[in-house]
């Protein structure tokens, strides 16, 4: 494995590092040793789990081993006292303790598998929840509190059987923590050996290098004093996944209380009265703990809660009633709920969650008389320590005291009926940073794929940054497109405001969009709304809406499904795991083309999912997810860092409301976005439909590896032909895997139409195929590509075109053919015969300096007069010779047997471009497209003088001459990647390993861009009669009908 010297450390990397982990490593390291904050960015598939991880252990490493087992460590578990005089004396055990945070159990995992992959072995251990860890066989069925509260009361009994195999497992067994394991290896310890894998894991965290855990248990501050064994002086921090931080951060110290929850905890109170009494009588004991007195001044003080809240006057159901933080000291002194009462009240509900949880069994065991105890006082319990922390009330200055009346749904007690709920919203997600500042922590590191914009998450968290980094993506960028697109097919702007988010024709619009992007994207494709109920609107409309064509009385819904099954997001939790086995089983059918996932950002499907490869091959975002202005809590966090930015100095950076209010929206989109691109060789799209991502404001706010790569396209057709042509590109290269170098140069040279025969051509095409196929399509694209731009200068970048105006045009089609036999019989020696057996690339490439008649022809004729010329000729009534003749003067035999024929693109219908939603508001005509344009109106001008001319140059001749010059026109439109499909397919119907029907298909794919609509028509002169009707229907899907 390669070490690397970085910042004088030697760092272990399991693998070749790319540049942008070298300079990740160097950031953390930085941080390390300078004994600062970092905040650093680097997308998702860039190795930061793993820089992150071997950056770390090998500063670690550096200050001295790792901590191992000793001689003394045996006796480390035989008493509590014993063990914290062993760590103290441990001169190891003053090196700094890393402490590795994530958002979620299966996160974790995935941390500790990187770690698995490196050379670092140092002390470890991995905390978990009851819920992953229990392995009792009854109290593993509970969930939440019921299922902590049936944990504490066994073990304070000593009923548990692992709960009192732990020490003695500590005892015997030295080696867990030396290699690095998960929450389901010690679960597999636990029941193969006995010891309860929460409580060993516990034990486990008191003497290590590095330990694991979710956010939780470093933010909540129960959580925290519950690691006994961690010295906090000097210990380093590291968050993962750290994008949503500050809210995380903000809702562990805030609070809302349904008036619900509080007539639940009237009742818990009452029952433990009930308890006490009936117990007194049978056990006659005296103990204090089961003093009913206390839990009726519980009840008591509770009712009097409650009826406080209820007397609060609203004047306005949409503002509630709104106090400053500290008004609710004011609020309770009146219940007589003070800081000296606060501590008693606490512990008797302590001791009713006790008293509770022994009601609820028997002495047989774990029999429950419900689905395991759940006590709602402990709610109240944990709103005491959150309102009374820190014996102070300097806390309350960033809170907001709230109470708002709510309509009930049907689901609970109240059944509908209109409720109140009481809240203290903290507004400050820096107030659990500050914490670990007063605990002496020696660095934070906070770290995601996604925290752009950078400096609102500073100025959030209250903390000082001084290390920053912003990285770039490993992949190459030919593996992604972006673009915004601005305006939908029938060019109705698409942007998703309040104020245009319920127009019908905007929802159309959308759809119809959607539609052709199915049909162009392969495998998965993910479509996120702002929100659920945008998601249900437009899908709503789009199952009751369709075409304005009175022909296709197919649904928007309908046209999606026809190349896509779809998947939504449920708003329960409990159907989301069914929802991605959905999801997962439709991209394995066959015999479709992939499955579309509508979900919502912010949603469960756009955080920490992976879809990697074919499961997420592009990303569409319908629009800018704000928050609702009119939301309590959103209105209220506004005021509230308005107000403190009129307070600070006009020197300092500060935060305005309207300011977070754009970035929360930027940093969901940042988020969603990260669901696609998931390695160094995934490739894939981000479609912005939305006009607004098209603002220079909103796209700096975009994820810095992302910004480069964004695009503007005024015109959809600009889209779809771009977009399909990525595909298709990739589609055709394969799997993106690095390869060694190879250099053939392709240069497209144009051809005599004398020397050009379509019926003759075949033999040669499947020689230049069989040649080519020899070198990767993607290596020898890379190498061409700049070889074909300098020497022939036509190849139309995808958003602009090159074609002069008809007005620029000296030359006509006449002299242009004139001058190209001219050059033709001067330079014999250069001319490309298709009919030799000499390979299409190696012929030579014409001189520089001799202009080229396709050069010309591109740079000097508009290409509408193409169109026309093309659409002139087709109408003319000349002679057809058909594909049957040619595929029977080529090959011996009839059509084609049936065969499974597959496109290089896989099943998807590139290119396949919905035109009938041109016909909106009552435009309806033969669409044309021309320069990427979508022109609704029918076209009645006569041809111009120019296009007589062309079109009376074409040839009137036998089936050679005309398969010449259609050969000749594929040759001019056509990239080289796209002309060696169209030989593949000329090949494939001259072998028969393709239907003819598959062959129409793949033809109108190639064909469909807007300059190309015109071999599109043409090359229906040479499909048989018999399947005009198929072909006719991709004329027709294309918009190129007659």
């Amino acid at each position: 494995m390669p070490i690397y010297k970085i910042r004088g450390i030697d760092v272990d990397f399991p693998f070749e590092a790319y540049d942008c982990q070298i300079v990740y490593m160097e950031k953390v390291i930085q941080s390390l040793q300078e004994g600062c904050n970092a905040l650093l960015e680097s997308p998702t598939g860039t190795g930061k789990t793993l820089s992150l991880l071997c950056a770390t252990l090998a500063w670690r490493k550096s200050l001295g081993d790792f901590l191992t087992t000793t001689n003394e460590d045996k006796n480390r578990y035989s008493g509590s006292q014993h063990s914290q005089s062993q760590s103290t004396e441990n001169p190891r055990s003053n090196y700094p303790v890393i402490i590795y945070t994530s958002r979620t159990h299966s996160q974790l995992k995935q941390v500790i598998r990187e770690l698995k992959t490196s050379n670092y072995r140092p002390k470890m251990a991995v905390l978990g929840s009851r819920e992953q860890m229990c392995i009792h066989d009854e109290v593993r069925l509970l969930r939440g509190r019921a299922q902590n509260n049936a944990c504490h009361y066994l073990c304070k009994k000593r009923l548990c059987r692992h709960y009192t195999r732990v020490s003695e497992y500590m005892k015997s067994h030295h080696e867990p923590g030396n290699e690095p394991f998960d929450i389901e290896d010690l679960v597999n310890i636990g029941r193969t050996k006995g010891p309860c894998p929460y409580y060993l894991s516990r034990e486990l965290h008191k003497v290590v290098d590095i330990l694991f855990a979710p956010y939780n248990y470093l933010i909540d501050p129960g959580n925290r004093r519950s690691l006994m064994g961690i010295q906090w002086n000097n210990a380093v921090l590291i968050f993962d996944e750290a994008h949503n931080l500050e809210g995380v951060c903000a809702d562990a110290a805030s609070f809302d209380l349904p008036l619900g929850s509080l007539t639940a905890c009237i009742s818990e109170a009452k029952q433990c009265v009930d308890v006490c009494i009936a117990r007194r009588v049978i056990e006659k004991s005296a103990d204090k703990q089961r003093d009913p007195d206390n839990y009726a001044i519980l009840r008591a003080l509770l009712l009097k809660l409650e009826k406080r809240i209820a007397e609060v006057t609203i004047e306005s159901k949409e503002l509630g009633f709104t106090r400053p933080g500290n008004y609710i000291y004011e609020f309770l002194s009146d219940l007589n709920i003070t800081y000296e009462t606060a501590n008693m009240l606490i512990d008797t509900i302590d001791n009713a969650a006790l008293l509770l949880e022994e009601e609820s069994m028997t002495d047989t065991g774990m029999q429950t008389k419900t689905k395991g105890t759940v006590c709602r006082l402990e709610s109240i319990r944990d709103i005491l320590n959150i309102i009374f922390r820190d014996g102070g009330k300097s806390h309350s200055k960033f809170y907001c005291f709230h109470v708002q009346e709510s309509q009930q749904s049907n689901m609970d007690s109240f059944k509908g009926k209109v409720s109140r709920t009481l809240s203290w919203w903290c507004f400050n997600p820096g107030l659990a940073m500050e914490e670990f500042i007063r605990l002496g922590v020696r660095s934070i590191i906070l770290t995601s794929g996604t925290l752009s914009p950078l400096d609102s998450f500073a100025l959030e968290l209250n903390l000082k940054f001084p290390v920053r980094l912003e990285n770039p993506h490993v992949i190459s960028p030919h593996q992604i497109w972006v673009g915004v697109v601005p305006s939908g097919p029938s060019g109705y702007p698409l942007n998703s405001s309040y104020r245009n988010r319920d127009f019908l024709e905007y929802k159309q619009e959308l759809g119809n969009a959607i539609v052709n992007f199915a049909r162009i994207v392969p495998d998965g494709l993910l479509v996120f709304f702002p929100s659920y109920y945008m998601m249900d609107r437009c899908i709503e409309c789009w199952k009751n809406k369709g075409h304005s064509s009175s022909t296709d009385f197919s649904t928007i819904w309908d046209r999606i499904c026809r190349t896509k099954q779809p998947v939504v997001e449920p708003r329960q939790s409990s159907l989301f795991p069914h929802a991605i086995e959905d999801f997962e089983a439709k991209l394995r059918d066959s015999t479709t083309s992939g499955a579309i996932f509508f979900a919502v950002c912010r949603g469960k499907v756009s955080e920490g999912l992976d879809f990697a490869d074919q499961a997420g091959r592009a990303v569409v975002i319908t629009g800018m997810p704000f928050s609702m202005k009119t939301d309590p809590k959103v209105r209220l966090k506004r005021q509230y860092l308005d107000q403190q930015a009129l307070s600070q100095n006009k020197d300092s950076k500060v935060l305005t409301g309207e300011e977070w209010y754009v970035q929360q929206a930027a940093r969901a989109v940042n988020q969603a976005v990260g669901r696609v691109i998931r390695h160094r060789h995934d490739y894939g799209a981000i479609i912005f439909c939305d006009e607004r991502f098209a603002q220079q404001n909103r796209q700096c706010q975009m994820s810095y590896w992302l910004r480069p790569h964004i695009k503007c396209y005024p015109k959809f057709g600009d889209v779809v032909f771009t977009l399909t042509r990525f595909f298709r590109e990739k589609g055709t290269c394969g799997t993106l895997k690095p390869k060694p170098a190879e250099t053939l140069s392709i240069v497209k040279t144009r051809l005599p139409e004398h020397k050009i025969s379509l019926p003759k051509m075949l033999p040669c095409l499947a020689s230049t195929t069989e040649h080519c196929s020899r070198k990767s399509l993607s290596s020898v694209l890379a190498d061409s590509r700049s070889n074909i731009f300098n020497k022939l200068g036509q190849v139309v970048p995808a958003n602009r075109s090159t074609l002069s105006n008809k007005a620029n045009c000296h030359l006509t089609v006449h002299n242009l053919r004139e001058s190209s036999l001219k050059e033709s019989q001067c330079h014999d020696d250069e001319v490309v015969d298709l009919t030799s057996d000499t390979p299409y690339h190696e012929q030579p490439i014409e001189d520089a300096s001799t202009p080229s008649i396709k050069k010309l022809r591109t740079s000097k004729i508009d290409s509408s007069v193409v169109d026309c010329e093309c659409d002139e000729w087709l109408h003319n009534g000349h002679s057809r010779s058909s594909l049957e003749k040619f595929s029977s003067s080529s090959s011996t035999g009839g059509h084609n047997k049936e065969i499974s024929g597959l496109s290089p693109y896989g099943s998807v219908n590139y290119g396949t471009y919905d035109k009938d939603i041109c016909t909106q508001h009552g435009q309806f005509g033969s669409a044309m497209i021309s320069n990427g344009e979508i022109n609704t109106e029918k076209t009645t001008e006569k041809p111009s003088r120019e296009e007589d001319i062309r079109s009376s140059s074409l040839p009137h001749g036998d089936k050679e001459t005309r398969g010449s010059a259609f050969l000749m026109q594929v040759q001019e439109k056509l990239t080289v990647a796209e002309y060696k499909e169209f030989v593949g397919l000329m090949k494939a119907l001259k072998s028969k390993t393709m239907k003819i029907t598959s062959v129409l298909g793949s033809i109108a794919k190639l064909f469909f861009a807007p300059e190309r609509i015109c071999l599109l028509k043409r090359f229906k002169d040479f499909v048989p009669t018999k399947y005009h009707p198929i072909y006719e229907e991709h004329l027709r899907a294309n918009g190129a009908a007659d």
